[in-house]
């Protein structure tokens, strides 16, 4: 069977198996618990110790705890991903053997963060990392050991890029011929040009 929140494909055998894990908790507690993923992929972070005590009458070990996790995670981050709205999620959920008060109560979590979800899901998607500077220099080489005459110039290239992800210089550099040089250029125009029709 194909579900919407699994981007219209079959739904993962892991997720499948997970399900019966969260009809272990109690319906209020499951809510609970997606409140604290949904503010995990908020970026608000996740209090692992409430997520224990409310799972600690169910008797979880710690694997089935970071399963309940995992799964949530999955279910709201791609509910959302595919725009899928929360009827059709509690729908699907119950096809999956997901009981209906629990399938309720998770869609609602959902329901109230969907569109904070989902502009954040859009912020943290395509991230590249950014040029800060570059820096050149050409060398002219007249001879070298190996050869009486090169007469051929070297371009010395150093970009330094932000990485997005963990927000530090990175410094790349390359030495080129004039002819390998003369390419990279006409390619970066060429990507250039394509970049100014996509405004």
């Amino acid at each position: 069977m194909r579900f919407r929140f699994c981007g219209d494909l079959d739904c993962p055998d892991w997720v499948l198996a997970e399900i019966s894990t969260l009809a272990k908790i109690s319906s209020v507690k499951l809510k609970l618990i997606c409140a604290q993923v949904l503010k995990d992929l908020l970026g608000e972070g996740i209090d692992y110790e409430k997520i224990l005590k409310l799972t600690s009458d169910a008797k979880f070990e710690s694997g089935d705890v970071k399963a309940t996790i995992a799964v949530l995670n999955f279910i709201l981050a791609s509910a959302a991903k595919h725009n899928v709205d929360s009827e059709s999620l509690s729908s699907e959920l119950q096809q999956l053997g997901l009981p209906k008060e629990h399938a309720t109560g998770l869609c609602r979590s959902y329901e109230e963060k969907q569109s904070a979800l989902q502009d954040s899901l859009r912020g943290c998607s395509l991230r590249l990392n950014r040029l800060d500077s570059a820096s050149w220099r050409v060398d002219y080489t007249l001879s070298s050991s190996e050869l009486r005459q090169v007469n051929e110039p070297v371009v010395h290239l150093k970009l330094n890029t932000q990485n997005v992800d963990k927000g530090v210089l990175e410094p790349v550099a390359m030495t080129l011929s004039a002819e390998k040089f003369r390419v990279l250029l006409a390619e970066l125009r060429q990507a250039h040009a394509l970049m100014k029709t996509l405004d």
